[in-house]
């Protein structure tokens, strides 16, 4: 059950927020510019590259990686060269992880190693592999890590992960805000310099700003009647979140929206893309999830039983594709169905600030509905 109350009480927010969420997605801006400065400070901007890389690998664990792999992906457009590489082994704990290389991978490629550990042995022997085969290696980091000395050991670059006092208080979550903007930032600057996208440091600047206003309008001490994150969360208090996106930016978005609810708040989720959505989960809308489907739920003990599980769509909508739009036909779908419906359209701008937009609330609104789920 959500404690409605508590999200009105930066206090008891502040109180609950044991994993310093509420600060990562607070200061997701100011890790931009740290994370910004660390890249130059390493020498990205000054870097030349004889030409544009055949393939960009990108290792990592958890969500973590698999976020970067997304959002670098879809920001260098049809054709990325960028590919995850999944990690095998039988537990996913830093020392049972293992990557490897695919047997193409030569000294035309680049290898990107992102992690908020850094402690992880098959990484490490990712880089020195990496390094046999030619291929140029960049990892971030935290710094003075086992990765870190193994990457400088093999001349590749590190970059030290902007991180702030409070985040060695507990466990890192990969999902969290701070963690993927302290680690996406670097790898933005350098795609930018490889001609694999567009990023330079004007745009990066841009970026926090908008995380910085997100940050004033999504606050604790903002109410949850004007503040768009809380709003969200307070709706999708014991539902089942359908997220539905539509335009470039959010896809990614919507997937880590929908991995954020998992990992931080124990809310599975399922997302898809329009307008093939309305086709995969027009089934489910119909079922046994739909708000209609249970008229008898009126003779429910509302003190003794929990509420039933009903659907509700979140349709993240940034600029449809050639102008086209299936929003009109999503809603009605949804409403067909009695389920209701929420949607997040980001402010005008470029790709990389609408996608932190849609980010950062998201991200914000994932994270009240842990803490108030749990008070």
């Amino acid at each position: 059950m959500l404690d409605e109350s508590l999200l009105d009480s930066p206090e008891g927010l502040a109180e609950a927020d044991h994993r310093g969420l509420l600060r990562g997605a607070a200061e997701a801006g100011a890790r931009v510019r740290t994370a910004a400065r660390h890249a130059a400070e390493a020498g990205i901007n000054d870097l030349k590259p004889d030409g544009r890389p055949r393939g960009v690998l990108i290792a990592g664990p958890g969500a973590a990686a698999t976020h970067a792999a997304d959002l670098l992906g879809t920001l260098a457009g049809a054709g990325s060269p960028v590919t995850r590489l999944a990690p095998t082994g039988v537990a996913p704990a830093a020392g049972a992880l293992r990557w490897e290389l695919p047997g193409w991978v030569g000294s035309v490629d680049l290898l990107l190693i992102t992690t908020p550990d850094g402690t992880e042995p098959g990484l490490s022997l990712l880089a020195e592999q990496a390094y046999r085969r030619g291929c140029t290696v960049v990892a971030v980091a935290p710094s003075r890590s086992p990765l870190a000395d193994a990457v400088n050991g093999s001349h590749g670059l590190f970059v030290p992960m902007a991180t702030a006092p409070y985040d060695q208080e507990e466990p890192f979550a990969a999902s969290a805000p701070g963690v993927l903007w302290a680690l996406l930032t670097p790898l933005l600057a350098l795609l930018d310099r490889a001609g694999v996208l567009t990023a330079p440091p004007e745009a990066l600047g841009k970026v926090a700003d908008r995380l910085d206003r997100i940050a004033e309008r999504c606050g604790p001490a903002i109410a949850t009647y004007s503040n768009a994150a809380k709003t969200l969360a307070a709706e999708l208090a014991d539902a089942l979140p359908i997220v539905w996106t539509e335009g470039v930016s959010a896809g990614p978005a919507g997937r880590r929206f929908a991995a954020a609810l998992a990992e931080l708040s124990g809310t599975p989720a399922v997302v898809a893309e329009l307008p093939e959505a309305l086709a995969a989960h027009s089934a489910l809308l119909a079922g046994p999830l739909a708000a209609s489907a249970d008229p008898d739920d009126f003779f429910r003990d509302r003190v003794e039983e929990a509420p039933a599980l009903h659907a509700r769509v979140v349709l993240l909508r940034d600029r449809p594709i050639g102008g086209l739009t299936a929003a009109p036909g999503a809603r009605d779908l949804a409403l067909s169905h009695d389920t209701p419906i929420s949607e997040l359209e980001p402010e005008a701008g470029d790709e990389l600030e609408t996608l932190a937009e849609l980010i950062a609330i998201t991200d914000f609104a994932a994270v009240y509905l842990a803490l108030a789920s749990r008070a």
